[in-house]
C-alpha cells in the first residue's frame, strides 16, 4: 500500500504542475462582472450567448462567487449577451461579432432591483427557487420558512425525489445508497451517523441542495443512487453580517435550540465561523408480533416497547480564505461536532406455546449512553490559469470521529402473573470507535473551443477504523462474565481513484460529455479477538455519458447513463453481534460485498421548471436487511447481506404552478417498479411490486410580513426485500413574520400534524411470520426566534442558486 501511496503523491503534484504548462488561450472569449445596484457581485446569475438572427442558444454559463463570468464564444459570427437573476432586472447587449482570438470583456455590468431591496436573504419569491439543468438540479433552501428553525436533515427531505424516513435513512428516487457531500466533500460517514450529524446541522447554514441524479466522472464512483451535496452560505460582500437564533422544539420532550453565525470580509480575506446547539428527542412506540410454526402448533412472541431517546448536539464551523489575487485563492476550513445521547427502553413479550396454556413474560430494560466526537480539516487553493477557463483545484481533507456507547440490558422472566419467583439476567455491552481519514484530491479543468472542455483530476483516501466491542453477561445479580462474542476489528481502506471526462456540442442543438474513472481499492477487514483477515483489492471502471437535446429554447431532453458502486459501511463488515434484547441479536457480515449499478435516465425539462423523467437502474449484490430465525431457540438475528438483483423502474414528475404572485405550488408524483431476486437460504426471493409517491409544496407571501409554507406527503405500499411497508402520509407546516424590516423574524413550523407518520410491516417469507408496528413521535412542533445584523457596506441579496464534491461510510 506504500508503493499506491507514492505513486499517487507523484501523480498528484505533476498534475498539479503540468496544469500551467497547458493553459492556452485558442479561441474568443467573452467575460465581464456583474453587480447589482448597490455593488455587490451577483454569484450563480444565468449568463448566455444567443445567435442574434434566430435567438438560439449558442452556449451559457452561471456567474462565479464574485460576480464574474467567461465564455468561449464562436467566431465570425453575430452574437448578443442576456444576463438573467431571479430578482434582479434583466440585462440583454447590443449584436456583435468576434474574430477569433478575441478578448471581449463588458467590464462591470450593473443590474437594477426586480423588486424592493431586501435585508440579506429576505426572500419575496414564494416559492423556493428549483432550477433543473442538464446534470443536477438546484434548490435554493436559502430565506424559505421551512428553513427556518429545521436542520439540514428536515429540508434534504423536501428536495425532489427525496424521501427521508423517521430514522433519518434517505432515498433519492426510491432507492438507497447515496452520498451527502458538504460543499463538495464527501461526509464519509453511516447512515446512522450522517442522520445524527445533519440533526446537528441548521438549515440556516445552507444556501442550496443540488440533487444529482447521475454524477458524471468527476465525482467519486461511490453511492449507487447518486449524490447530494449542501451547499453551505458565504460571503461575497465587504462588510460584516450575521444572525442569531434561539428556539425549541416540543414532540413529548422539551428540546432547546440556539446559534449564532458571523461572516466577515474585508479586502482579499473572506471568513466566518457559527457555533449551533441543539437537544433531538423522541419517543418510540414498538409493537412487534412474531409467530413461529412448530410442528405440534403456533408458538407467538407478543412484544410492546416504549423507548426515549435524547441528544445534545453541538456544532462548530468556520473558515477563512485569502485571495492572492484575480485568479488565485488558498483557503482553510474547519468543522468539529460533539453529540451526547441517553437512551432507556421498556418491552414486555408475552410468549405463548402450543403445548401448554402457560403465558411465559420477559421484561427488558435498557439503558444506554453514547458519545460522539468529529473533527474536520480541509485545505484547498483554487486558480484560474487562463481568461478562456482552465482552472485547477486541490483539496486536502483529515477526519477524525471518536464515538463509544455504554448500555446495560437488564431481563427478568416469569411464568402467568407470577412475576416475583422469576429469574433475571443481564447483558452489559460497550462499544468503542475510532476512524481516521485522510483524502487528497486535485481537478484540472481546459475549455479546448467553443463548448468544448476537457476535465480530469486524481483523488486517494486512506481510511482506518478501530472498533471494540466489549460483551459481558451475569446470572440473576452475580458479577459479570466475558461473553465469546465480543470482538476487536481494525479496519483498512485505501482507494486510489483518476477521472477523466470530455464535453462537445454535437451540433447546435446537440451537446454529448463522457467521461470514465478509474478506481482501485485496497481494502482489509482483520477481526483481532478472531484471528481472521479478510482482504479484497479490485480495480474497477465507472464509465458515465449525457446527451442534451436543446429542442427549443423552452424545452430539453437530457439523456444520463452511468456505473456506481456502494461500498459497505465499515461497521457492516465487522463480525460482531449485538443484542437488541435476549431474542434478538444484530450481526455484522464480514463477507459483505459492494453493490454495483448500471442506471438509464431519460429527462424532458420545460421552462427549466417542469420535469417528467423516466429511469431504469439494475443493481448487482444489493444490499438487504435479512432476517433469519432459530427455529429450536426461537431467536431472531438482523444481518445486511448481498441480494443477487434488484431492478427499479421509475417515472417522475414535477409541476410547479403559479396561481398568483403571493402563492405558488411545486407537485411531485414519481411512481416506482421494483423486482427483488434473490436466493436466501433454501428459498427464492423473486418478488415484484408497483408503488407511488406524492408530494405537493404551496407558499403563500401573505400581507404584514407574513409567509406560510405547507408540505404534504403519501408514500404508498412498497417491498424493501423481505419486508412489505404499509403506505404512510403526513403534512407539516410553517409560518414566519418578520418585524423591524426584515431584521426579526419569528417562525413557528409544525411536524406530522395529524400524526400519520406511522410505521406499518409485515414480513412472510420463508418461515418467518412477523408484524411491526412504530411510531416516532413526529408530531411536534418549534418555534425559532431569529435575529439578522450587518455592519460596512450595504448590501442586498436576491435568491440564488449554488454550485458544485466530497465525506460518507461510518458507523
Amino acid at each position: 500500500m506504500n508503493v499506491t501511496r507514492h505513486i499517487f503523491i507523484t501523480a498528484f503534484f505533476f498534475l498539479l504542475g503540468f496544469s500551467h504548462l497547458a493553459a492556452q488561450d485558442p479561441t474568443a472569449t467573452v467575460s465581464g462582472t456583474i453587480r447589482d445596484d448597490a455593488g455587490a457581485p451577483v454569484p450563480y446569475a444565468n449568463v448566455v450567448l444567443l445567435d442574434a438572427a434566430t435567438g438560439e442558444l449558442v452556449i451559457g454559463t452561471v456567474s462565479e462567487e464574485g460576480g464574474g463570468f467567461l465564455l468561449s464564444a464562436p467566431a465570425l459570427r453575430e452574437l448578443t449577451l442576456s444576463i438573467s437573476s431571479i430578482g434582479l432586472e434583466s440585462f440583454r447587449s447590443e449584436a456583435f461579432r468576434l474574430d477569433p482570438g478575441t478578448k471581449k470583456d463588458f467590464g462591470s455590468l450593473r443590474l437594477g432591483s426586480e423588486l424592493a431591496g431586501l435585508d440579506e436573504v429576505t426572500v419575496r419569491a414564494a416559492r423556493p427557487n428549483v432550477v433543473i439543468q442538464a446534470d443536477k438540479t438546484v434548490v435554493t433552501v436559502e430565506g424559505t420558512v421551512l428553513a427556518e428553525g429545521n436542520t439540514a436533515l428536515d429540508v434534504i427531505g423536501r428536495s425532489p425525489g427525496v424521501f427521508v424516513d423517521a430514522d433519518g435513512n434517505i432515498q433519492l428516487n426510491g432507492r438507497t445508497g447515496l452520498i451527502v457531500l458538504i460543499d463538495d466533500r464527501q461526509t464519509y460517514m453511516s447512515a446512522a451517523d450522517l442522520a445524527n450529524f445533519l440533526r446537528a446541522m441548521p438549515a440556516d447554514n445552507i444556501r442550496s441542495i443540488e440533487v444529482i441524479q447521475n454524477p458524471p466522472a468527476k465525482y467519486d464512483a461511490e453511492g449507487a443512487a447518486g449524490v447530494i451535496n449542501l451547499v453551505l452560505k458565504k460571503n461575497t460582500i465587504n462588510g460584516t453580517h450575521g444572525n442569531l437564533h434561539a428556539g425549541s422544539q416540543f414532540n413529548g420532550l422539551h428540546t432547546p435550540s440556539a446559534g449564532a453565525t458571523l461572516n466577515v470580509k474585508k479586502d482579499k480575506w473572506t471568513s466566518n465561523v457559527g457555533l449551533n446547539y441543539n437537544q433531538w428527542g423522541r419517543f418510540t412506540d414498538l409493537e412487534i408480533l412474531r409467530r413461529f410454526q412448530l410442528e405440534n402448533g403456533l408458538s407467538a412472541f407478543d412484544q410492546e416497547a416504549r423507548l426515549k431517546l435524547l441528544r445534545n448536539n453541538l456544532f462548530f464551523s468556520a473558515g477563512t480564505e485569502y485571495q492572492i489575487n484575480d485568479r488565485h485563492s488558498l483557503g482553510v476550513n474547519v468543522q468539529a461536532s460533539g453529540q451526547k445521547g441517553t437512551e432507556d427502553g421498556n418491552s414486555l413479550t408475552a410468549i405463548t406455546n402450543p403445548d401448554n396454556a402457560n403465558l411465559n413474560y420477559l421484561n427488558a430494560l435498557n439503558d444506554s449512553e453514547s458519545d460522539n466526537t468529529r473533527t474536520f480539516g480541509n485545505l484547498h487553493y483554487t486558480g484560474k490559469l487562463d481568461t478562456l477557463g482552465t482552472k485547477i483545484s486541490a483539496d486536502i481533507d483529515y477526519t477524525h470521529m471518536d464515538a463509544g456507547s455504554l448500555s446495560l440490558l437488564s431481563n427478568q422472566y416469569w411464568q402467568n402473573e407470577n412475576s416475583s419467583a422469576g429469574s433475571s439476567d443481564r447483558i452489559r455491552t460497550a462499544n468503542e470507535m475510532d476512524y481516521t481519514i485522510f483524502t487528497a484530491k486535485v481537478d484540472f479543468t481546459k475549455p479546448l473551443g467553443a463548448e468544448k472542455e476537457l476535465e480530469t483530476g486524481l483523488k486517494g483516501s486512506w481510511v482506518r477504523s478501530d472498533n471494540l466491542l466489549d460483551i459481558s453477561k451475569s446470572e440473576e445479580e452475580g458479577p459479570f462474565a466475558p461473553d465469546p462474542n465480543s470482538n476487536r476489528f481494525i479496519y483498512r481502506e485505501n482507494v486510489l481513484a483518476a477521472y477523466a471526462s470530455y464535453k462537445m456540442p454535437l451540433s447546435e442543438k446537440l451537446r454529448f460529455q463522457a467521461g470514465l474513472r478509474a478506481e482501485y481499492a485496497a481494502i482489509e477487514g482483520h477481526s483481532v479477538t478472531r484471528s481472521e483477515i479478510n482482504t479484497q483489492e479490485y480495480l474497477d471502471l465507472f464509465p458515465s455519458a449525457y446527451l442534451q437535446h436543446q429542442v427549443s429554447e423552452d424545452y430539453q431532453i437530457v439523456y444520463n447513463l452511468n456505473r456506481r458502486i456502494t461500498r459497505p459501511y465499515y461497521r457492516q463488515l465487522n463480525p460482531f453481534v449485538f443484542y437488541i434484547d435476549p431474542l434478538t441479536t444484530e450481526e455484522g457480515n464480514p463477507k459483505l460485498r459492494p453493490q454495483y449499478a448500471n442506471n438509464l435516465e431519460m429527462n424532458h425539462i420545460l421552462k427549466n421548471a417542469y420535469q417528467f423523467s423516466l429511469s431504469f437502474s439494475q443493481t448487482e449484490n444489493a444490499f438487504g436487511q435479512i432476517m433469519v430465525q432459530d427455529e429450536e431457540t426461537r431467536k431472531t438475528s438482523i444481518q445486511m447481506q448481498n441480494l443477487d438483483r434488484i431492478q427499479h423502474l421509475s417515472l417522475r414528475a414535477v409541476v410547479p404552478v403559479e396561481f398568483a404572485e403571493w402563492y405558488s405550488t411545486s407537485n411531485m408524483l414519481q411512481l416506482n417498479g421494483n423486482t427483488f431476486q434473490s436466493q436466501l437460504g433454501e428459498e427464492l426471493l423473486d418478488e415484484k411490486q408497483f408503488s407511488f409517491m406524492v408530494r405537493s409544496q404551496h407558499n403563500l407571501l401573505l400581507p404584514k410580513g407574513f409567509k406560510l409554507e405547507m408540505v404534504g406527503m403519501y408514500r404508498s405500499p412498497f417491498r424493501d426485500g423481505q419486508l412489505v411497508i404499509q403506505g404512510m402520509s403526513w403534512v407539516d407546516a410553517g409560518i414566519t413574520k418578520t418585524f423591524y424590516e426584515d431584521k426579526l423574524s419569528l417562525t413557528l413550523n409544525g411536524s406530522d400534524i395529524f400524526r400519520t407518520m406511522k410505521f406499518k410491516g409485515n414480513i412472510d417469507f420463508d418461515r418467518i411470520d412477523t408484524d411491526v408496528r412504530q411510531y416516532n413521535s413526529m408530531q411536534s412542533i418549534r418555534f425559532t426566534l431569529r435575529w439578522k445584523f450587518s455592519q460596512g457596506e450595504q448590501f442586498n441579496v436576491s435568491q440564488r442558486s449554488g454550485s458544485t464534491e466530497e465525506r460518507n461510510r461510518l458507523e
